[in-house]
C-alpha cells in the first residue's frame, strides 16, 4: 500500500493551491471545475459520443432517456424510460453547458425526482423507480425483482456531483429538492440495513454520499457513522490489498468512480487520501490482468455481464477509453444496439472526475509487458489465479468450495479462457454453472474441482461442433485436452455458442495450447 506517498502528495497539492475549493454551507468541498474544452482528445471523443447517444434516446415529451435494446434488467428493456441514466444525462448537459442545456437538465432532474419513493414505512424508501412504468412494489416485495435499492446511491452521487460542481446552473428550489432526495436515500439505506462494506461498488458510493450529506446537513451523528463506515471499507481493502467484490469489468469501473468521489470530494484529507490510495492500487491490479493485444481483462470474474470487452460496454472499458485511442481501448464500435450501451453514459462522471491511472499501470495497458502469473488472496477462503500469456488468458478462482456458479444467468465465472482466433476475433470459454467449486489457473491450463454437474460455454467464430469431444476440444486457434472422471457428457447448441455439460465429476483438468 502507498498511503503515506498519497498523503504527502495531497498535502503538497493543497499547499501549492493545486486543488480548488467550493464552499457550501460553510464547509470545503473539492471541486474540479473542469470544462469540455479542457479534456484530452480521448476523453473529449468519449464524452461527445456519450452525449450523442443520450440525445439519440432522449424523449423531450417526458424528459427522460429511453433504454437501448441492449438493456437487460427489469425496467430497462428496449424502449423503456430509464430514471438513473436520465440523471446521468442531466449531469452531462450541465457539464457541457451549451445553449438550452441548463433548461433541459432541470426538466430531466425534475422528472427523476418524481420517481423517488418517499414513504418512510416501506423497505424501498428513498430509492427510485427504474422506469416510470414500474409498479410500486407489493408489501411482500423481493429485492432486485420489485425494486433496486442501489438507485439511491447511483442517482444520489450524481446529484451530489451536480450540487458540488454546478449549483449555479440549476434553480435554487431544485437544488433544495435534490439535497432532500439525497437525505431520503441515506435514511432509506440506513433503515433497510441491507448493505455491507464487502458490497464494494455500492459501499464506496454510499460512503461518499453519507459523508456529503452529513457535511451539508451539519449532522454530527451521520458524520461519525459515515467515518466509521468508510474506515471499515478501507480496512477490508487493506487486509488483502484488494476488494472482496473482485475483478469485474463493469463493477471495478464503478469502484473507480466511487474512489474518485472520495479522492476529489471527501470532506477530510484522510478520506481523500484513502480514496486516492485505493484507486491507485485498483488501477495497478486491473493493469496486471489486462492484455492489450487481446484488449481484454482476464478472469476469474466475480461479476461479469460479458466475456469479450470488445463486444459490450463495460465501465472499466469506458474509463480506459479516456487514456487509449478507440482502436486500442477495450470497447466495441458503438451503435444503437450495442450490448450494455447505457453504461457509456457514465462518461460525464468520468470526464469531470478525471482518470488517475499511475504511469506504470498505463504503460501495461498500452504495451504488453510479458507473460506472467497472478495469485491474489481475496479473503480467507478465496484466491484468484490467472495466467496472462502472449496468446491466451486463463483465470481460475479457488473458493475453498464456498461459492458456486448458480446457473447460466450467474455473473460469477470462476474459470475462464480468452484467446484470439485465426479470423482475428476473440474466442472464450467460461464456467457458467457448477456446484461449490475450486478452479485454479496456471501457465498450461485449468484445474476444476467440484462435485456434480458443470456447464462450460464456448464461443469462437468458426467453431465446428463435431470437433468437440469429451476428452479433447479442437477450437479455432486453440487445442484443449480434457482429463476428467465425469460419468456423462453432452453438447447443447446456443445462438452463437455451445454449452458442454459434464456430469458426475469431482475433478477436471484442461490442458490449453494456442495453435498458430
Amino acid at each position: 500500500m502507498e498511503v503515506s506517498v498519497v498523503r504527502k502528495l495531497v498535502a503538497a497539492m493543497a499547499l501549492c493551491g493545486a486543488t480548488s475549493f467550493l464552499y457550501g454551507q460553510g464547509q470545503p468541498l473539492l471541486a474540479r471545475h473542469v470544462s469540455p474544452a479542457s479534456l484530452n482528445r480521448n476523453t473529449g471523443e468519449l464524452f461527445q459520443e456519450s452525449m450523442h447517444w443520450n440525445e439519440y434516446f432522449y424523449d423531450d415529451a417526458v424528459s427522460l432517456v429511453k433504454s437501448p435494446s441492449g438493456g437487460s434488467a427489469y425496467g430497462t428493456q428496449g424502449g423503456r424510460y430509464m430514471v438513473r441514466e436520465s440523471s446521468w444525462y442531466a449531469l452531462g448537459l450541465l457539464f457541457r453547458d451549451q445553449s438550452g442545456d441548463r433548461e433541459r437538465a432541470a426538466k430531466i432532474l425534475n422528472a427523476v425526482l418524481k420517481q423517488q419513493y418517499t414513504d418512510p414505512s416501506v423497505r424501498w424508501y428513498g430509492t427510485y423507480k427504474r422506469t416510470p412504468a414500474e409498479p410500486t412494489p407489493p408489501s411482500k416485495s423481493e429485492l432486485w425483482r420489485d425494486y433496486d435499492p442501489n438507485w439511491r446511491v447511483f442517482i444520489g452521487t450524481t446529484f451530489a456531483m451536480i450540487l458540488i460542481e454546478y449549483p449555479d446552473r440549476i434553480p435554487a428550489e431544485l437544488r433544495q429538492r435534490m439535497y432532500k432526495a439525497i437525505d431520503l436515500g441515506i435514511l432509506g439505506e440506513m433503515r433497510e440495513g441491507r448493505l455491507l462494506p464487502a458490497y464494494t461498488n455500492i459501499a464506496l458510493m454510499y460512503g461518499f454520499l453519507w459523508d456529503f450529506a452529513a457535511i451539508h446537513d451539519h449532522n454530527a451523528a451521520w458524520k461519525k457513522k459515515s467515518v466509521a463506515w468508510n474506515e471499515a471499507v478501507y480496512r477490508l481493502f487493506e487486509k488483502y490489498g484488494t476488494f472482496p467484490e473482485y475483478n469485474s469489468p463493469t463493477y471495478s469501473g464503478v469502484d473507480i468512480y466511487g474512489l474518485a468521489l472520495w479522492r476529489d470530494y471527501g470532506s477530510s484529507a484522510h478520506m481523500r487520501e484513502m480514496g486516492a490510495a485505493m484507486e491507485t492500487s485498483l488501477w495497478r491490479e486491473l493493469a496486471n490482468y489486462y492484455q492489450p493485444d487481446l484488449r481484454n481483462l482476464s478472469g476469474p470474474f466475480d461479476r461479469a455481464y460479458g466475456m469479450d470487452m470488445t463486444h459490450y460496454v463495460s465501465v472499466v472499458g469506458v474509463w480506459m477509453r479516456t487514456v487509449l485511442d478507440a482502436s486500442s481501448a477495450p470497447l466495441p464500435p458503438i451503435s444503437a444496439t450495442t450490448d450494455h450501451l447505457a453504461d457509456i453514459w457514465f462518461a460525464s462522471h468520468i470526464a469531470i472526475l478525471g482518470t488517475a491511472i499511475p504511469p506504470d499501470a498505463l504503460a501495461k495497458m498500452q504495451h504488453f509487458a510479458g507473460a506472467h502469473a497472478i495469485r491474489q488472496n481475496i479473503s480467507t477462503e478465496r484466491t484468484a489465479t490467472a495466467w496472462i500469456g502472449d496468446h491466451v488468458l486463463i483465470g481460475g478462482e479457488l473458493t475453498s468450495k464456498t461459492k458456486d456458479a448458480g446457473g447460466p444467468s450467474s455473473q460469477f465465472h470462476p474459470a475462464t479462457i480468452h484467446w484470439r482466433t485465426p479470423g482475428g476475433e476473440i474466442g472464450w470459454v467460461q464456467l457458467v454453472a457448477c456446484p461449490l467449486v475450486d478452479a485454479g489457473a496456471d501457465e498450461n491450463g485449468l484445474d476444476i474441482d467440484t462435485k456434480g454437474t458443470i456447464r462450460l460455454r464456448i464461443h469462437a467464430p468458426g467453431l465446428k461442433k463435431e470437433q468437440i469431444k469429451a476428452a479433447a476440444w479442437r477450437l479455432p486457434g486453440l487445442q484443449v485436452g480434457i482429463t476428467t472422471n465425469a460419468s456423462g457428457f453432452s453438447i447443447d447448441d446456443g445462438a452463437d455458442s455451445v454449452d458442454l455439460v459434464y456430469s458426475g465429476l469431482s475433478h477436471m483438468r484442461l490442458d490449453i495450447k494456442p495453435v498458430e
